[in-house]
Order: C-alpha cells, then sequence, then structure tokens
C-alpha cells in the first residue's frame, strides 16, 4: 500500500470518526430533547387530571371527559398535544383500572402497562415515566399519585404515541447518513488529490535516484523550490548527499588513476627487465646483475606501495581503533630507538618529556610518529627533534626538523594521497605516508597538523586527548 493511499485513508477515517461523533450527539440530543418535551406534555396533563381527583371530581362516575389543560396553557412555541390520540388510564391503589379511555367496554379494554418498580414509585408518592409497546405502537407513559389526606388512592397514567417522533429521528438518522457518506468520498477524493500534490516532490526525488543510479551522473541534483519544509529539507538533505557521493566518486577515480599510474612505473621497468634477461644472444653477466638488481629495486618498491595501500584502506576502513591509555615518554623512546636503525648516523632528539598520556591505540600512534620521522629523515639533513607538551586537557606530539620547509602552497596538499611535494621527485617516497598518518588520527578523534618556515624547517604536531596517569 503506497504512502499516498495510507494518507488519504487516514484523513478519510478521521474525517469519518469525527462525523460519526458529531451524529452521535446530533442525535442524542434531539431525541433527548423530544423525549423531554413529551414527558413535559404528559406531565401537564397528568397534573391536571390527579389535581382533578383530589378536588373531589366524579367525572369518572358522571361520564364525562376527563379535564384536559387549555390549549392556552402552553408555552410559546410548545406543540400541543393531539388529545385524539392521548390515552388516559386511572389505576386504584391496588392496581386495578378505574378509568381507560380506549373504550367504555372494560372487556375490550387495552390497559397501559405500568410495571411493579413504577407501581411502587408511583405509590411512595413520586412520578414515573416509561415506554412501552401497544399494538405495534411505541407510547411514552407518563404515571403520577392521586394523594389525598397524604395517602396515594389512585394512580393517573397518561400515554402518548411516539410514531411521529420516531418517523423525526428516522429522518433526521437518514440525513446523516446520507450527508455522512457523501462528506467521505468528497474528503477521499480531495485527500488524494491533495496527498498527490504533496508527494510529488518525493515523487520526484526517488525518479531522480533512479535516474543516477542508472545514468552514473553524481553531479545531477533535485530541482526543488518549493517552501524549507519537511520536504525541501529532504532534497536539500539528498542533493548534500549527492554532493558527498560526487566528490567521493571524483575522489575514487582519481585514487585509482594515481595507483594505476604508480603501479605501471615498476611494472613496466621489471617486465623491460625481464625482456631484456631473455634477449639473443644473452647480455653480459655484469649487465645481468645491474637488471637483477633493477628488478629488485622495483619489486621493493612494488611491495611498498601495496603494503601502504594496504595500510590506507585499513586506516579508512572505519574500523574502531582500541582507546587506552598510552604513555607518551616510552612510545617516544621505542619510535627514537626504530628510527635509529633507519638511518644511525642522523641525530634524533628527545625533549625532556613530561609524564604524560593519551588517549588513543598505542600502535596506531607508534606508525604515525615513525611516518613522520621517516619523512624528516628522507627530506632533511639537520636533526630531528620528538617532544610533547599538554595544554587545556590535550597533548601535542610533535615531531620537527630543519630542513628547506614546504612552501605555502604545498602545505595543504601534502596529506593528500600520492602527493610529492617539489624537489622530492629522485626520493623513493610513493606520497601515502602523510595520507596513513592523518586517517590514523582522525579514527582516533584527535587532528594532526604542519607548521613551515622557508629556511627554518617543519613542525608536525599530533594532538589528542589527555588521559589520566594510572600508576
Amino acid at each position: 500500500m503506497s504512502i499516498r493511499l495510507r494518507l488519504t485513508m487516514l484523513y478519510t477515517a478521521i474525517l469519518a470518526l469525527t462525523l460519526i461523533g458529531f451524529g452521535a450527539v446530533l442525535y442524542g440530543t434531539q431525541a433527548q430533547t423530544i423525549h423531554d418535551r413529551e414527558e413535559q406534555m404528559l406531565a401537564s396533563t397528568a397534573q391536571r387530571i390527579a389535581e382533578a381527583r383530589q378536588s373531589g371530581s366524579d367525572w369518572v362516575g358522571q361520564g364525562q371527559p376527563p379535564p384536559m389543560p387549555p390549549p392556552d396553557g402552553e408555552r410559546p412555541g410548545q406543540r400541543q398535544l393531539n388529545f385524539r390520540s392521548l390515552y388516559i388510564q386511572l389505576l386504584g391503589a391496588d392496581g386495578e383500572i378505574i378509568f381507560n379511555s380506549e373504550s367504555e367496554d372494560q372487556s375490550s379494554q387495552t390497559p397501559i402497562p405500568l410495571s411493579e418498580a413504577g407501581m411502587q414509585v408511583a405509590l411512595s408518592g413520586e412520578s414515573w415515566t416509561g415506554t412501552a409497546w401497544i399494538e405495534n405502537e411505541r407510547l411514552l407513559i407518563y404515571s403520577t399519585p392521586v394523594v389525598v389526606d397524604g395517602q396515594v388512592v389512585e394512580v393517573v397514567q397518561v400515554a402518548q404515541p411516539l410514531t411521529e417522533q420516531d418517523q423525526h429521528l428516522d429522518v433526521l438518522e437518514s440525513n446523516l447518513l446520507i450527508v455522512g457518506g457523501a462528506a467521505l468520498l468528497v474528503a477521499f477524493g480531495a485527500g488524494w488529490v491533495m496527498s498527490g500534490l504533496v508527494l510529488r516532490p518525493v515523487n520526484r526525488i526517488t525518479q531522480t535516484a533512479h535516474d543516477i543510479g542508472v545514468e552514473r551522473d553524481f553531479g545531477r541534483r533535485v530541482d526543488h523550490s518549493g517552501p524549507n519544509d519537511e520536504i525541501g529539507r529532504l532534497a536539500t538533505t539528498f542533493n548534500e548527499m549527492l554532493g558527498e557521493l560526487q566528490a567521493a566518486y571524483q575522489q575514487q577515480r582519481q585514487f585509482v588513476a594515481d595507483v594505476s599510474h604508480e603501479l605501471r612505473t615498476p611494472l613496466t621497468t621489471i617486465r623491460g627487465n625481464l625482456d631484456l634477461l631473455r634477449r639473443e644472444p644473452a647480455v653480459g653477466a655484469e649487465e645481468q646483475a645491474d637488471i637483477l638488481e633493477d628488478v629488485t629495486e622495483e619489486s621493493d618498491r612494488l611491495i611498498r606501495l601495496v603494503n601502504d595501500l594496504l595500510a590506507l584502506a585499513h586506516a579508512e576502513s572505519g574500523r574502531q581503533l582500541r582507546s587506552e591509555a598510552v604513555r607518551v615518554k616510552p612510545l617516544i623512546e621505542d619510535v627514537r630507538r626504530q628510527a635509529r636503525l633507519l638511518d644511525p648516523g642522523r641525530a634524533i632528539t628527545c625533549d625532556d618529556a613530561q609524564d604524560l598520556a593519551v588517549i588513543g591505540d598505542q600502535d596506531a600512534l607508534r606508525q604515525v610518529l615513525l611516518i613522520l620521522v621517516d619523512n624528516a629523515l628522507k627530506h632533511t639533513a639537520g636533526a630531528i627533534t620528538v617532544s610533547a607538551e599538554a595544554a587545556e586537557n590535550r597533548v601535542a606530539l610533535r615531531v620537527g626538523d630543519a630542513g628547506p620547509g614546504i612552501e605555502i602552497d604545498e602545505l595543504d596538499r601534502i596529506f593528500e594521497r600520492f602527493y610529492r611535494g617539489r624537489g622530492t621527485s629522485d626520493e623513493p617516497s610513493i606520497g601515502l605516508g602523510l595520507a596513513i598518518a592523518k586517517a590514523l588520527i582522525e579514527a582516533q578523534d584527535g587532528e594532526i597538523a604542519v607548521e613551515s618556515q622557508a629556511d627554518q624547517g617543519s613542525i608536525f604536531s599530533i594532538i589528542l586527548p589527555q588521559a589520566a596517569i594510572q600508576d
């Protein structure tokens, strides 16, 4: 079931419940009003007859009709009783019928019923109202006592058919059903049209997403000129997502192109050298040794490239690194010891590192520091300094060198994959080290930055949350 149909059915169901509630209240109010009006008129007639009996009027024995209230006694606008359809009955205190207005022949009289509970109420001096069916006709019956000298001697019953009132309520019920049904049909149609208009931008977004998936055109955007409501924010978010996808897609294509370029050179060199070894007549022994050495170097370059690519993919995979307290001083000493193996002749000094600790992954931090120190060993000739400093619950690990520095226009690009600065083309570098370092530090909720000045060297800073020292 579509959202459009569900919304339309929801609107219609709410309207249906509203109409049912309104109709029930209107019908109940009208029925109660009619009942109260009829009861009041019957009570006036019954009270008039009861007063006549209390005054000693023996209209029953004289064969006269019971006294009725005059028409001018009715309230303005009140419907008058139809006395020809009015039933009057007198009961004795024992429940025997004294008078019945329907027929003078008592044997053919149709008595007006009075339940035992109603009789008990009337004998106690109170009035009783009820309904009953007589000869397929529903009657409203009002019973009131005749009290003489504090004793109930008779019970006056006045009944009026409710046929006209029931017909009026039936017409009201039919009208409510017809009008309500028509309103629901109109509401369903209007809701279907309105929900279609509201969901049109969603359909447009769906179609755009489908077209983008088929055509792989991440430069396409959803055209939305409506208000900044939920649909507008959805379109904006979708366009922003497309922008991110476009950037990621372009970055992926550039990455593949860079990897292909980096792989092409050593593979081409290896293939060319192998072709030289297969030449007839064979090359000399000295030239073969040079060829094999060249193949070994290119193979090592391929191994480094693959290892760096795996390390970069691992760092950017979103894996959860360990988050633990890492002491800074032992970490720096370990990195310094490993760096001396790379270049035993270089001076690598460590400032008197305070007894600090950071929150991070020890192996990842060691790899990042080694990358920074190795870059300094490759691209500079002076001393290298590794230090640590704490400030505002953060710890900064710094690797500084006294090299020629980094050009200003290169500072924003040195962390890009496969980027190698000017003047480093002869170095055995692939350009992935700083990209790996950046990915590893950001995976630990840290920051990495660089400061550099011409002829004064560069300082790489790793900033991580400070951890409490635990003995």
